[in-house]
This record gives structure tokens, sequence and C-alpha cells, in this order.
């Protein structure tokens, strides 16, 4: 059985169910309790689990994320949101330098089983200070998990792992996939941290992508196919750890690649990506790996110019055809 809900709803029964299960799972964030999250995902919660469990902080990312930090540190499990991950920055030091390397520096005597919600991305007309993907900030840093899905089902199963995890996890939520709706299966599961999933099978091009990037490849693969082109569509749905074995999978049956994301090209993760498959795959290859991302500047205000800011689907396509010489 399955039901059609948004993607957003399905992010709130994951948490809801986590709590009910958990009673050691707590939500923090800046509007989290009375209003329920800028983005209604929390709404209900404060009278269902009470203000020991669903805590408005004020408007000071460094503080609650540390005090998170310690919270986990002590055996609850946290999860936090950022507002916006355009804000991870001033929580810099509490992410990348106590949450991503206590379990290390600790010889494994502490753990820190935290997970950071962070709503992202351009589209919606909230300009520069509120419109960035962060992605590659927190892939670099060891000892954080990365997640970015791109449908309801793999949100929900992925961020009840993530509340399960022993680890800090980022969790990426692209805000113009909260609205989406789709089918999702009734009752509990999860998704497994680290594995990718393949939305569409081809033998001429690999794309490799995630989170709101998925619908425009799979746009993009649509047009092609018209073209007599077959591209496979690979959603990471996990950035760290890489699903290395599914990408080495794919690229050997179709030897070119085209990886997307939205994040700014200079010093991207889809550059990294690309990297190591030149590095790693080069034997495969029978074209140089080719990169879509969003461009080197600023997020625009205005719609006409932040919508040309971020990959597109023709973009991709036209990625597609100069990998294959056509």
């Amino acid at each position: 059985m399955s039901k059609r809900i948004s993607v957003s709803k399905a992010l709130g029964e994951a948490l809801r169910e986590e709590m009910q299960r958990d009673d050691k799972v707590i939500l923090m964030g800046e509007d989290m309790a009375v209003m329920g999250n800028v983005f209604g995902i929390t709404k209900g919660f404060l009278e269902e689990f009470g203000e020991q469990r669903v805590i408005d902080t004020p408007i000071s990312e460094a503080g609650f994320v540390g005090m998170a930090v310690g919270a986990a540190m002590r055996g609850i499990r946290p999860v936090v949101e950022l507002m916006y991950n355009d804000f991870a920055p001033v929580a810099g030091d509490a992410i990348l330098n106590q949450a991503a390397k206590m379990r290390y520096m600790t010889g494994g005597q502490a753990t820190v089983p935290l997970v950071i919600r962070a709503p992202m991305g351009a589209g919606r007309r909230n300009a520069g200070q509120h419109s960035q993907c962060l992605e590659n900030l927190f892939c670099h840093t060891p000892g954080l998990k990365v997640i970015a899905p791109s449908t309801a089902e793999e949100g929900k199963g992925l961020l009840k792992s993530a509340v399960r995890d022993d680890d800090p996890v980022i969790f990426l939520e692209h805000k113009l996939l909260y609205a989406k709706k789709e089918e999702i299966p009734d009752g509990e599961y999860t998704i497994p941290i680290g594995k990718a999933a393949v939305k569409r099978e081809g033998t001429d091009v690999t794309v490799i992508t995630w989170s709101r990037q998925v619908n425009f490849a799979l746009e993009a693969a649509k047009t092609l196919e018209g073209e007599g082109i077959q591209a496979e569509v690979l959603d990471l749905r996990t950035l760290v750890p890489l699903d290395w074995d599914a990408i080495v999978e794919s690229v050997s049956k179709t030897h070119r690649v085209v990886v997307v994301s939205e994040e700014v090209k200079r010093g991207s993760y889809a550059g990294e990506i690309s990297a190591q498959i030149s590095e790693e795959l080069f034997d495969e290859l029978d074209a140089p790996v080719e990169r879509v991302c969003g461009l080197n500047i600023t997020s625009p205000f205005s719609p006409a110019l932040e919508d040309l800011n971020f990959p597109h689907a023709e973009q991709i396509a036209e990625a597609v055809r100069k990998t294959l010489n056509v």
C-alpha cells in the first residue's frame, strides 16, 4: 500500500515517527515549536511532544548547534534545523571542528548522534543569502555524513536512518522540492545511508546528480531519448559516504559521464566527483567528463537572472550531446 503526500509532509512523518519511537530524539531550531517551522514541517509537534522535546531557539546558530553537539555527546539525539543552509557558517566551529571530529579525537569514546537539517537551493527569489547550495563545504569535512534526497519516499526513509545514525549527519533539503507530491510506502521503512539509486537506465551516458537536479536530469533524458540517446540517471542520494560502486558500475557500462549540481561550479563537489572518475576510471572513459553547475556568482534576486544561475534540462542535454560529440 502507498499514499500520496508532499516531500515536506514526508519529512514531518519521519520526524514524528522517530520521536514516537525514541524519547531521546529532540528537535531544536528557530521557529520550530510555536510556529511549526517556516515550511510547516513540525506543525503540531509542540502540542504532541511538549516544550522539553520541541525547542524554539534564539537566532544564534553558533549557540544552539553547539548546545546540540553537547547534548548528543551526553546521549540525546538532537535534530537541529538551520532555517537555511546559508547560515551554516555561523555555526562553523560547532559543525566542522566539534561534531565532525569528536569521534576521531576521542578514539571512539564519544559519538555525536546529531542530525542537522538544512533547507537549500535557489528558485524562491530569496536572494544571495538564502539561496545557496553548500554541500561542498560539508563534503570536504571528514566525519560528517551528507544526504541530499530528491523524492518524498527517499526523504522520509533517509531522514529516519539519519536520526538513528551515531555520527553527525547533514541532511540537505531543497526548498523547491517541499511541495512536490509523490507516492510513498505506508508504514515503517528506512533507506540505508550510502546507497545511490538509478532513476533511469541508459547505455550511452551516465548523468550523476542529486537533490532537485535529479528532476532536471530526468527531463533532459526524456528529451534526449527523442534524439536516440539513452541517458542513465544516477541519483547519489547520499554524498558522503559516496556510493562509488554504483558510479563504477554505471560508468563501466556507458563510458561517458556528465556530473550535475546546483552549487557554484568553482570548488564544487561535482568537481570532486569528476576528478575522482577521471583519476580512477580513466580507462573506462570514451570522452572527458562534463560538468554542469551553477554560475560562479552570488544568487540574484531578479527572477529572470536567478533562473539563469542554476542548471536546467537544456544545459544538461547540451552537455550530454557534447560528450557524445553530436
